[in-house]
């Protein structure tokens, strides 16, 4: 799983609470960590790749909160390789890992070991909570119509350069000024553990905000299309509204116990022997909050597409297939207009006020259909509603 601890354990001083988590029942620890990102990694791909029978999006263009989405699935299954490769090598190589608890400045591979492997765990999913809160930002600025593809360039430089930034920045701060006397008091841990959590609490905190401005937003849209609130647009803006409470769901299901289980380890740090007797139930409490971490911060993943897709089935299609350019249809519409050019009259106004009219419903459908991207149902609902497709 993801967690500070890890760069922590890499101290050959480390703190007594990290060392007790870190030694408890690491091979059960080690194995349930690789069960569940296995799982994940193999459940993850399968959900994304085309399946038989499933009738492809019918998109204008590729909107940037598609592509947003696919990076956080890329983001979750490059850390659950690199939870299954960490865990592998603690199961595999027990003495490799032990020479982490010995300052040998002879054998530097064990240290460097753990903190890359920790480094890039940390990173990878600190890449996902930023694109996460970019996927919320988006979706606010497609229904305002001020996002596109041209701004997926500025969230690729504001989610890997924060992302690299303060994983280094924290990991610089840890090991200050050598691995050997990395965590000799709580300034070296406290920014590591700050820049680690930044991202997730942004999620926490602003993604609601803006998920419920968009939910808003999007129902003024809908009102605004025709006029009138219908039970299919209702439809549409309660469908968006429970994809973003699921996307919130899942984040605060995999990530809650990271939270509380840092809680309780801070607090056991704070006390002068955290093996006194009443510490008992804390003691408990941290364990199998750590567990469950092991468990739930890979199965991400897998819960984020469901989320964002729902169940898209077993039968995958690998085929290639050929992309069809509607070159005749392009052609034949350009020398239809230049060839027989309709003579101007009174009607050419009230057709250039349908056709802005009806340009202006197909944004509002296209940003719509960005937020409800991987629902056929909603899609269908939107495409009989449009006053596109009722002739207007």
């Amino acid at each position: 799983m993801a967690s500070p601890r890890l760069e922590t354990y890499c101290c050959p001083n480390r703190d007594a609470a990290t060392q007790l988590v870190m030694n408890f029942q690491p091979e059960v620890f080690c194995g349930v960590c690789i069960g569940s990102a296995s799982i994940s990694l193999l459940l993850t791909i399968l959900q994304l790749l085309p399946k038989k029978g499933q009738s492809p999006r019918k998109m204008a263009k590729a909107s940037s909160s598609s592509t947003i989405l696919l990076l956080i699935s890329i983001c979750d299954i490059l850390g659950g390789l690199g939870m299954i490769f960490r865990s592998s090598v603690w199961l595999g190589f027990p003495g490799f890992i032990a020479n982490i608890s010995v300052v040998n400045r002879t054998d530097v591979w064990p240290s460097t070991f753990c903190v890359g492997s920790a480094m890039w765990i940390q990173l990878l999913y600190s890449a996902g909570f930023w694109w996460l809160f970019c996927y919320a930002v988006d979706s606010y600025l497609v229904v305002r119509r001020s996002a596109g593809l041209s701004t997926i360039v500025l969230y690729h430089m504001m989610t890997w350069g924060l992302a690299v930034m303060l994983c280094v920045e924290g990991i610089a701060l840890l090991y200050y000024p050598s691995l050997s006397s990395c965590e000799n008091g709580l300034e070296h841990a406290i920014p590591h553990y700050i820049t680690t959590y930044v991202p997730l609490l942004l999620v926490l905190v602003a993604n609601p905000i803006l998920f419920s401005r968009t939910v808003s937003a999007v129902a003024s849209l809908l009102k605004g299309r025709q006029g009138i609130y219908t039970e299919n647009e209702r439809r549409l803006g309660t469908e968006i509204q429970m994809r973003f409470f699921k996307i919130m769901l899942v984040f605060v299901i995999c990530w809650s116990s990271n939270i509380i289980n840092e809680t309780l380890l801070f607090y056991l740090e704070m006390q002068p022997d955290i093996n006194e007797m009443p510490l008992k139930n804390i003691r408990s409490a941290a364990l199998i909050t750590w567990i469950i971490m092991g468990v739930l911060n890979p199965m991400q993943g897998f819960l984020f597409t469901l989320a964002f897709y729902g169940w898209t089935g077993w039968r995958v299609d690998l085929k290639w297939r050929k992309r069809e350019i509607p070159w005749e249809s392009v052609s034949s519409s350009t020398v239809g207009e230049n060839a027989f050019p309709s003579p101007v009259n009174y009607q050419s106004n009230i057709h250039d006020s349908n056709k802005i009219l009806a340009t202006d419903s197909q944004q509002t459908d296209e940003a719509i259909s960005m937020l409800s991207e991987g629902n056929t149902s909603s899609d269908e609902r939107l495409t009989r509603s449009s006053p596109i497709y009722q002739g207007w």
